[in-house]
């Protein structure tokens, strides 16, 4: 008897220069005719750009930008953001994509970027993607005012890639792959970091490697690339491949999981050389409770908030080769998502979460493990956490815990973590 295969149809929904709109609506101007910008003016010259209009982008206006790096020649008028206001039209354009699907079937991505998987209402309405694509932008276009794109694929990554790369350079703000065109067009994305997932400093390693075009990716040996980087190196093979098994309720599912978390507001700017080090810390504070509830994860994820100087966050998971409690291998996973997805923006905020838990019942080793090595470095985490638990948590730290970056000693003293 033969399965039944499901073809999927996700919508990638994107609101164009969504800040910059925003300030023109609300202005009664037309963004794709006024050169407008928005910063914090308050910080000069030097100020990081959330966004800028259509307008400025034609005349090749970055969105990400330092405020100096604008041509001189270029005019244009710079307005302070205001997060209320395009919260409150996220939640406008939410409602929007709710009058079409049900919310089970809505992903929200960002503040200003949607998943929606429309493969269950083509029939209802009895239209083709592309149609009900035209509709659901054109429904945005008149109860917003705002103008989206849309990339349609047969899973989230294809949708995502054809809106990155192609819808927004349509006229009708709409590109549908399908994964045969995806694979071919995939192969001629270069940089690397033009891609969805391949940060600049994940570029860097795989550039190393000698892979510098998608194409060179998907045809690198997944092994080696697995061997290098842990299951997300077998990840990063297969979205070059086009190929992504991820559905909309797995991003639902996972806030209903039980899991550890931790996060943290810094009180300065972080950037990609010194935040590893808060990583770190968080990390070990959090495989300290794995140990004393005697369970181990099967999944590490990171969230990085910018500051509200340039606006922005992510928040990514990626499962593990087996559970773990442990420490180092919790760490290289996190920073390999770190280095995929980071966009070189100053830090403010980082969490960590540590899910699908599950009691630990032993140790499962590889060939190139030795179980009394093993015991050895178990035991001696128990030790510190008996002592920290003792004397106070600031009575064994690590080296790094005593550079300029760390934030572990005051932080343990506000949570009780030294010892009277």
């Amino acid at each position: 008897m033969f399965g039944v295969i499901i073809i999927k149809h996700i919508l990638c929904i994107d609101l164009k220069s969504f800040f910059a709109s925003c300030e023109c609506i609300e202005r009664d101007l037309d963004p794709f005719k006024v050169p407008l910008v928005v910063a914090n003016k308050n910080q000069g010259n030097g100020a990081i750009t959330l966004a800028v209009t259509p307008y400025l982008k034609q005349q090749g206006v970055k969105g990400r930008t330092r405020l100096y790096e604008i041509p001189r020649s270029i005019k244009y008028t710079i307005v302070n953001p205001r997060m209320s206001l395009y919260l409150k039209k996220s939640t406008e354009v939410v409602s929007v994509f709710l009058d079409f699907i049900d919310k089970s079937d809505l992903h929200i991505y960002s503040i200003d970027e949607c998943f929606l998987d429309v493969s269950n209402y083509l029939h209802l309405y009895n239209k083709t993607p592309f149609e009900l694509a035209e509709d659901i932008l054109a429904t945005v276009k008149k109860k917003t005012g705002l103008t989206a794109t849309c990339g349609i694929g047969p899973n989230l990554l294809i949708a995502k890639v054809a809106m990155d790369i192609e819808a927004k350079h349509q006229k009708n703000g709409i590109t549908e792959w399908t994964y045969e065109e995806a694979k071919e067009n995939f192969r001629k994305i270069t940089p690397l970091s033009k891609m969805w997932g391949i940060g600049s400093r994940m570029e860097a390693r795989l550039n190393a490697l000698g892979i510098y075009t998608i194409g060179d990716l998907a045809d690198y040996d997944k092994n080696k690339l697995k061997v290098k980087f842990g299951i997300l190196g077998l990840e990063l093979w297969q979205h070059a491949n086009a190929i992504d098994n991820s559905e909309i309720k797995d991003f639902q599912n996972m806030k209903q999981e039980k899991s550890f978390s931790h996060s943290q507001v810094l009180f300065r700017d972080y950037d990609g050389n010194n935040i590893h080090i808060i990583i770190n810390e968080m990390i070990s504070l959090l495989t300290a409770r794995l140990r004393k509830s005697k369970t181990e994860c099967c999944n590490v994820g990171i969230g990085i908030s910018y500051s509200k100087t340039c606006g922005g966050s992510f928040y990514h998971t990626t499962k593990l080769d087996t559970a773990t409690d442990k420490d180092a291998i919790i760490y290289k996973y996190a920073s390999l998502l770190f280095d995929q997805y980071y966009e070189g923006l100053p830090i403010r905020k980082v969490t960590i979460s540590l899910s699908k838990l599950s009691k630990k019942l032993g140790n499962q080793l590889t060939l190139f493990e030795n179980i009394e090595t093993i015991k050895e470095e178990e035991h001696l985490k128990e030790t510190i956490d008996d002592l920290k638990d003792k004397f106070g948590k600031n009575s064994i730290l690590n080296a790094t815990s005593l550079l300029e970056d760390s934030t572990i000693k005051d932080r343990n003293k506000k949570i009780g973590g030294h010892h009277e």
